[in-house]
């Protein structure tokens, strides 16, 4: 552990440092302590990165072949978002979760069978280690709830395939930390409201760009930066402006890749907040189950009782009794149903808390 003296010559470097960027005004103790964080991310970025080769492979792969394609690559990922929607785990989950399947699908040359066991062990392991303990949902239930086709062995060899192959480095350093780091720095310096930047509305954008292979190339520090300037820019302040622009500077990024990486996300985002996008927010769960179970499971939709409301206190109104089963619905009816070999769909509406909004 550093003595006090060393710990006083790390933060003087750092002031002095950002007093070279012009950046008197955030040479403060805690502004020093920020930028001191943002040092040691800038670190260990690269070691947390899936290997650029292994991605670029993935993405030449033709979908017509039996081999991980990006189309499947984001699909899985859509999964893991609904998954953390489901047993609403927090974004840092799904991000970590997301990080963890790029580095090891562009280190093992994996098929597309396997896809939905490695999913699986990616959103259990990022949930391991970030979530509470409470929280964290059983092995039986995330089978059960994916329907992945696989047992809780088969979950156990994979987690520690995928833990061998990534060195037990599990725990990253990703684009979310830096979008909170950078978020932090920004409202610490500015006199403007704190509500006008909206964190919710910056993590929902971040993880439409997870949802692209694409992105998964881009340093976290670079993402992150791209998609505060961008919200900065709708809110036209030039306070804000000013201090990314020194975030920047002291980041060292690079012109030609910043400007790269942010036409890119911006015309994600403009894809994402269109209508005829199919958000990963919004995307319904899909079980399929058997011709007998369907059965039931209409049945049993049928058959709830409608049993009047008690009221707390005073007179009983029938208008008040409600059916508690109106969010689940299904897409085929028994009539269309297919025959007993066949497995049936059903689809079961999942409403998020958070609403999305992105500019126009």
């Amino acid at each position: 552990m550093p003595s006090p003296a060393a710990r006083r010559g790390v933060l003087g470097r750092l002031s002095l440092e950002m007093k070279d960027l012009g950046a008197e005004y955030l040479a403060g103790r805690e502004g020093v302590q920020l930028f001191g964080l943002l040092n040691l991310y800038l670190e260990q970025e690269q070691r947390f990165q899936p290997r650029e080769k292994g991605l670029s492979l993935i993405e030449a792969t033709p979908e017509d072949d039996n081999t991980l394609c990006p189309r499947l690559r984001n699909a899985k990922v859509e999964d893991l978002r609904s998954l953390t929607n489901f047993f609403g785990s927090c974004t840092e989950t799904f991000v970590l979760a997301v990080n963890i399947l790029d580095r090891f699908l562009a280190l093992m040359k994996v098929k597309p069978k396997h896809l939905s066991c490695i999913g699986v062990c990616c959103f259990l392991l990022a949930a391991r280690i970030v979530e509470e303990e409470c929280n964290i949902p059983s092995t039986h239930d995330v089978i059960r709830i994916s329907q992945c086709k696989c047992t809780a062995s088969d979950i156990k060899r994979m987690e520690k395939i995928i833990s061998e192959k990534l060195h037990y480095e599990l725990e990253a350093t990703t684009a979310l930390n830096f979008l909170h780091l950078y978020h932090t720095i920004v409202l610490c310096h500015t006199s403007e409201r704190k509500e006008i930047l909206s964190l919710d509305k910056l993590e929902a954008q971040l993880k439409a760009c997870n949802c692209r292979l694409i992105f998964s190339k881009a340093k976290p520090s670079v993402l992150a930066l791209c998609l505060l300037n961008l919200e900065v820019e709708t809110l036209k302040s030039i306070e804000l402006l000013e201090i990314l622009l020194l975030v920047k500077k002291h980041s060292k990024v690079n012109d030609t890749e910043f400007i790269y990486w942010r036409e890119l996300v911006s015309k994600c985002l403009a894809e994402y907040s269109s209508p005829e996008c199919c958000k990963p927010d919004l995307k319904k769960l899909v079980w399929i189950v058997s011709r007998r179970t369907a059965q039931n499971l209409h049945n049993s939709y049928y058959s709830v009782p409608e049993l009047p409301t008690i009221p707390e206190g005073g007179c009983f109104d029938e208008s008040e009794s409600e059916d508690s089963c109106e969010d689940m619905s299904c897409e085929e009816s028994l009539s269309s149903s297919p025959s007993s070999d066949q497995e049936c769909t059903f689809f079961f509406n999942f409403k998020v808390a958070q609403t999305l909004c992105f500019p126009s």
